[in-house]
């Protein structure tokens, strides 16, 4: 894998640090919304990218749309608020933390569910790859937390992060909600490694060719194509908060 333009790219903006407040402050709002509004639209969340910044910014409910698709929009953000904590108090990456995001995820739609690993088998739509049997999710994600230990100083970040996402959703250890958890849990990566999160876009040519990767690896563990899709959105991220101050 190439890295050189990533690592350009990163470089230049750690070249810019500190960043001013004022930049720090627009730039932690755009990214808020944009991550919600794409990490919800992949998933099927119908409200705009306007909708979600009202939702999230005004506290506005949007007339003609479901409840629950308000609860995704506040919920992702709520997320977003705790990893950002969890990175500020030097977390580790262990079964509390993944489900802790999970619960925020799926808070008030599922609360049965929210925070549990799975007690169901379960099929991914669209997908020819059958995800472990949930009696092993436990130990499919103690496996995870101990190649993600061994592999973290290793790895370029971004690798690191765009495979702990991957395997994440093979094992599919939640009965909803795994790619924006598994989408929180590789930003929180990345952002602990001073990289801005990576936004993976919702129109229809970049969830399909989201989802074809990641068919890609799972079905012929051909991880290249997904690790580069995850790189470009980082590249993406670093040009937004480069070109934020200068």
């Amino acid at each position: 894998m190439d890295f050189s333009k990533v690592n350009q790219l990163k470089q230049e903006l750690d070249q810019l640090r500190p960043l001013p407040p004022e930049a720090t402050r627009n730039l932690k709002e755009h990214f808020r919304v944009e991550w919600t509004y794409h990490s919800n639209a992949i998933e099927g969340n119908t409200l705009s990218l306007m909708e979600t910044k009202l939702v999230l910014e005004e506290g506005l409910t949007v007339g003609g749309k479901k409840l629950r698709e308000h609860f995704e929009v506040i919920n992702h953000a709520e997320a977003i608020d705790f990893i950002e904590e969890q990175i500020d108090q030097g977390s580790t990456m262990n079964h509390s933390l993944i489900k802790n995001v999970h619960y925020l995820v799926l808070k008030n739609i599922d609360d049965h569910n929210a925070g549990r690993y799975r007690q169901i088998n379960v099929r991914i739509s669209g997908s020819q790859h059958h995800p472990p049997h949930f009696l092993q999710v436990q130990d499919e994600v103690e496996q995870l937390i101990k190649w993600y230990e061994e592999n973290k100083d290793q790895l370029h970040p971004v690798e690191l992060a765009a495979l702990f996402h991957f395997k994440f959703v093979y094992i599919h250890p939640f009965s909803d909600g795994n790619g924006r958890t598994a989408r929180l849990l590789m930003n929180l990566i990345l952002m602990q490694n001073g990289y801005p999160p990576a936004v993976v876009k919702a129109e229809d040519e970049k969830r399909y060719k989201y989802y074809e990767v990641l068919e890609l690896a799972s079905m012929n563990r051909t991880f290249q194509p997904f690790i580069e899709l995850i790189t470009e959105c980082v590249e993406e991220s670093l040009e937004v908060f480069i070109g934020a101050v200068t």
